[in-house]
């Protein structure tokens, strides 16, 4: 049961299996077209045989031919009477004396029927100067000697002879052929579905195999590397159909995750690397402090608590933010946002010139993450300023720009992007005690991005940089 789920579950045996189904049904449907066809173009040829006959008949009677001197066909397969209009039988084959007429209708009657039920005019089959006949099938008194007692293409022509009698002149023709040609195709038919169908099913299933061996090669690939090499690739078909397509898709998806593992690895590298000095520092100093007491220096204690505790703090932001954690959207007034940190900041040191309306600045997002962007900002423009840094604030053309720039060195144009990767210092901000671990521009730049703005570097008016952040305001 189990082997015939999974042979089920395949693709490729779904497919073989519908497209044989599909092909079965389509067989089928125009086999029984062709067979109705034949049928009926045998049909009408036994009834224009039929009809040969009894204008033949009709004929012999118009050139005044006795009932008794007639010359009729065959019975078997072509029987003829002769009916007068009270129903006696003038004239037969030797097999159909014995019988009554060997039909009950006549175009005249049928013709009178249908003027009764419709209004419309009958449409008769007639032919010029003899009479209106009509067809019917039926089984006749007539029992073939191979065949037996089988149907007829019956026709009957209304006719008046010389003698002034009206007659019915019945002519039929046997559908044992028509029969016979049918149930012969038919069973050819039947005959060669069934190898028809394997061989469909035989060539689906190879082409099938053919088509899928590139996914199958893909998968197997896929699970190999999922056992940790991500540098390995599924190979690509040279088909340049879906399925090259999907392996080129898959190798992008491959190297996207690669260079996500080598940065998730050196991520945790240079944090491990960053945490090591100041544990390092903390247990030194108390190893001191447990041999010399007397030497204990509470402040470098405390100033590497912090600095320890600061830097779990950005690894954790961080990695909330790696995670695809999205800000609160709260409205923010940026402009109370910045006096308010700004005016919380006492040991800078440089004086921090503000430019910020009075009005209100609204933008939407996180409180907490905004004003970790200014402070961020603001410490490394302390970093590197000279004498000041400036913090400005303004609303034009729909949007929010908040400036801080400083009248230090500034940063070079080939360093205007690396600055804001992870755990990166410029030469002159080397010192981990004096350039913190590298990770406050990093911070900002993924915040602001994750509040739906952008953060951009150049020159200030003093010389130094200017970090422009650009948010959209709260009423976009």
């Amino acid at each position: 049961m189990a082997d015939r789920s999974r042979w089920w579950s395949s693709v490729r045996a779904r497919t073989t299996a519908m497209a044989t189904a599909v092909v079965a049904i389509a067989l089928v449907a125009a086999g029984l077209a062709v067979l109705a066809v034949l049928r009926h173009n045998l049909v009408d040829s036994a009834g224009l045989q039929a009809e040969s006959t009894a204008r033949h008949v009709a004929a012999q009677l118009a050139a005044g031919t006795d009932f008794a001197n007639l010359e009729l066909p065959d019975a078997d397969s072509q029987p003829v009477q002769v009916v007068s209009a009270d129903g006696r039988v003038l004239a037969a084959d030797d097999d159909l004396l014995g019988h009554g007429p060997m039909a009950e209708f006549s175009p005249t009657a049928e013709s009178e029927s249908e003027d009764d039920e419709d209004d419309e005019e009958p449409e008769p089959v007639s032919a010029p100067g003899s009479g209106t006949i009509a067809f019917r099938d039926m089984r006749l008194p007539v029992a073939h000697e191979d065949t037996g007692s089988h149907d007829f293409r019956v026709a009957a022509l209304d006719a008046d002879i010389p003698r002034g009698q009206h007659i019915t002149i019945y002519a039929g023709a046997s559908l044992a052929i028509a029969d016979n040609a049918v149930a012969g195709v038919s069973r050819a038919m039947s005959i060669g579905l069934v190898p028809l169908l394997a061989l469909v099913a035989g060539v689906t299933w190879l082409v099938t195999r053919r088509a899928l061996r590139p996914v199958e090669a893909i998968r197997s690939e896929l699970a190999e590397i999922m056992g940790g090499d991500l540098s390995r690739r599924v190979p690509v078909p040279a088909s340049h159909d879906e399925i090259a397509r999907l392996a080129t898709t898959t190798n992008t998806t491959l190297t996207a995750l690669e260079e996500s593992a080598q940065r998730q690895r050196r991520f945790i590298a240079d944090a491990a690397h960053e945490l090591r000095s100041p544990i390092a520092s903390l247990r030194t100093q108390l190893e001191v402090a447990q041999a010399h007491p007397q030497l204990l220096e509470l402040d470098g204690l405390i100033a590497d608590s912090v600095r320890l505790e600061h830097l779990a703090a950005d690894l954790l932001l961080l990695a909330r933010l790696d995670a695809g954690e999205q800000p609160r959207r709260d409205q923010v007034d940026l402009a109370t946002l910045a006096r308010d940190e700004l005016a919380h900041r006492n040991g800078d040191r440089h004086p921090v010139q503000v430019h910020i309306p009075d009005d209100c600045v609204a933008v939407r997002g996180s409180r907490i993450q905004l004003s970790r962007v200014l402070a961020n900002l603001v410490d490394n423009a302390q970093r590197h300023a000279a004498t000041a840094v400036r913090v400005t604030l303004t609303r034009t053309d729909g949007t929010v720009v908040l400036a801080i720039s400083d009248d230090g060195s500034g940063v070079p144009e080939s360093d205007r992007d690396r600055i804001f990767q992870r755990f990166v210092r410029l030469d002159e901000a080397r010192s981990r005690d004096d350039g913190g671990a590298g990770l406050g521009l990093a911070i900002v730049r993924d915040v602001v991005q994750r509040h739906g703005g952008e953060i951009q570097v150049g020159a200030s008016a003093e010389g130094g940089a200017r970090f422009a952040v650009t948010l959209p305001p709260a009423d976009q």
